[in-house]
């Protein structure tokens, strides 16, 4: 069993990583009052010292600690390190991504050194963006000189201030998007704020200063503390979180998840770059996924080059366990080549023309972004050719080996049984948030065009059915859910049309004589034998049949999901990559 400390913006992402298991976890906050959803956790609320954290893990068969609390919660944090030690557990901590630091801000260690500080710069008029528990330890600069602090207006805060003794004129009240305001309103020589990261808003609130020319005193967030014996491991971000959660307690996952091959050639680059420019060799190099987050992937290395051995975890991948290798070289610009058993596209639909290696626009991103430096990386796969064989890929137009591909930078193992058990939890509590409407998409860029057509909706009422759009509907029918929309994209939606409720790729493929079928009935006529992809069909349909098409398409697909919500009313919206949405008329 896993024990989350949570009340953060991490602490809800964790709580969303962890309910993918299907297993039950505990989610303890100090207080009542964050708004959190859990499918799979039980909240537990109220502040707890060593003995009683020590009878709750007791209790309750804990064996995984995720610290996601936030980054100045100190005595909650040595609270969780001794809690390990006695128990004999190891502890995730979840940190924050934090910005580079900024040798232009004044760093200062705690609030005594801050108080010195704001002295010695001869600040007399400070907006202190610190929160409420913050006024105690700046008593004594707030006592001499005029000082505001930003507050949540609650009453748990109201009181603290109540205590403290400030002034109650000298308070300003939290809304979001409002330090500019503030500091127009005020006038102040200075902010202060603490090192709280980018989930923190610190890079919002640092900009606006600078704009409005005032100086910036920045807390420095402390050091999480370490104690002899104790695992401690540090992650920053949700696909981390997982896979450390898979290494310490396996268990807990039915199905573990991997790398992509995009991860694994960026991790062999950072590794042959840095033997090229300063002969280190280490056993793991860390590697920024596409999300901001870090991770650290093990190499290997040979003559001339850097190897990863690809990870797919549970996911039955062909790839899994594929030499992926890195040959850098000094050169006057960055430029990634493809190698041996890396294919190369040969037809139009892709990001880049026929003739590049098959290497997907996020891995050259991620590359770029974690190495920086003028060099020439080739990437090889020294099996791809002939794996190349068992994929998708010479149907797609892509020849000679594999791709190296990957949006997220993890591949999530596949699991129909659980992906279904986690659409019912949410649709259970999308009924519950009692919302008139459930809003289903096939993933986050799907539901982000679609929320802006229901701006009033709960965020409850938004889910996600990956490809499972068949047993979704069946959900909502059982649930008896009254209206339901559906957003989905055309690659999924040819073959929804064509009667395909699990579009899943492994079950099926696009049929181009299908879609040349619809493409007829809505009055046009083109050749789409080269298609790749479904969605080149937006840019080859005349614009002025587009809404005739989506209305065929919508109409087929209707065809089939109606029936699956025979007492509901189904509105099915057909979206491009762009954002355009099509309604059925």
């Amino acid at each position: 069993m896993i024990l989350v400390f949570g009340g953060t913006t991490e602490g809800r992402t964790a709580a969303k990583v962890l309910d993918e298991s299907g297993a039950t976890y505990y989610y303890s906050t100090r207080s009542d009052l964050q708004d959190i959803q859990l499918v799979h956790g039980q909240h537990v609320t109220g502040a707890m010292e060593v003995p009683d954290m020590i009878a709750f893990c007791q209790e309750h068969d804990i064996r995984l600690i995720v610290d996601a609390a936030h980054p100045f919660a100190i005595n909650l944090h040595r609270n969780v390190v001794e809690l390990a030690g006695q128990i004999g557990v190891p502890v995730i901590r979840y940190e924050r991504i934090y910005p580079p630091h900024d040798e232009d801000f004044v760093w200062c260690k705690d609030y005594n050194d801050a108080i010195s500080l704001l002295e010695a710069h001869g600040i007399h008029r400070l907006l202190a963006l610190t929160g409420v528990n913050t006024i105690g330890p700046m008593q004594a600069y707030w006592q001499a000189h005029e000082c505001w602090f930003r507050i949540l207006n609650r009453d748990e805060s109201l009181g603290k201030v109540q205590k403290a003794g400030f002034p109650v004129d000298h308070l300003v009240y939290y809304e979001e998007d409002d330090t500019a305001a503030l500091i127009k309103q005020l006038c102040p020589q200075a902010i202060i704020t603490k090192e709280s990261g980018l989930s923190g808003g610190f890079d919002e609130k640092v900009i606006t200063a600078r704009e409005a020319g005032i100086q910036v005193f920045v807390v420095k967030r402390p050091e999480y503390p370490s104690t002899d014996g104790v695992i401690v491991k540090h992650v920053n971000g949700p696909h981390g979180l997982r896979r450390m959660v898979e290494r310490l307690l396996p268990e807990f996952y039915p199905l573990h998840s991997g790398l992509t091959t995009g991860t694994c050639a960026t991790a062999a680059a950072i590794a042959a770059t840095r033997r090229l420019l300063t002969g280190e060799e280490t056993a793991c190099v860390p590697v920024v996924l596409p999300n901001g987050e870090t991770i650290d992937v093990e190499v290997a290395y040979g003559d001339d080059y850097a190897a990863v051995f690809k990870q797919a975890g549970d996911d039955p991948d062909v790839t899994n366990g594929i030499e992926i290798r890195a040959h850098v070289e000094p050169g006057n610009h960055f430029e990634i080549l493809g190698g041996e058993g890396v294919g190369r596209f040969t037809v139009l639909g892709f990001d880049f023309p026929p003739g590049e290696p098959a290497i997907n626009k996020a891995p050259r991103q991620m590359m770029h972004d974690n190495i920086k430096e003028n060099v020439s990386i080739t990437i090889s796969v020294p099996q791809g050719a002939e794996i190349a064989r068992r994929t998708f890929n010479p149907r797609l137009g892509i020849e000679g080996g594999i791709s190296i591909i990957g949006v997220s930078g993890i591949v999530k193992p596949f699991s129909e049984e659980a992906f279904v058990a986690s659409i019912r939890k949410c649709m259970q509590v999308a009924k519950a948030s009692g919302s008139d409407r459930v809003v289903i998409n096939s993933g986050g860029k799907s539901e982000r065009f679609v929320k802006a057509l229901y701006p009033d909706l709960p965020q409850q009422a938004f889910v996600e059915y990956g490809n499972y759009i068949g047993d979704t509907l069946a959900i909502a029918d059982e649930l008896d859910i009254k209206n339901v929309t559906m957003g989905v994209m055309l690659g999924k939606a040819v073959k929804l049309a064509a009667g395909n409720l699990d579009t899943h790729s492994r079950h099926t493929t696009m049929d181009k004589e299908f879609v040349t079928g619809m493409l007829h009935e809505a009055g046009i006529d083109i050749d789409i034998n080269d298609l790749t992809l479904a969605r080149e069909l937006w840019d080859r349909i005349p614009q002025e049949r587009l809404q005739a098409f989506a209305t065929v398409v919508i109409n087929h697909c209707t065809r089939y999901c109606a029936p699956l919500l025979p007492n509901g009313y189904l509105t099915i919206l057909l979206i491009t990559d762009n954002g355009t949405i099509f309604k059925q008329q």
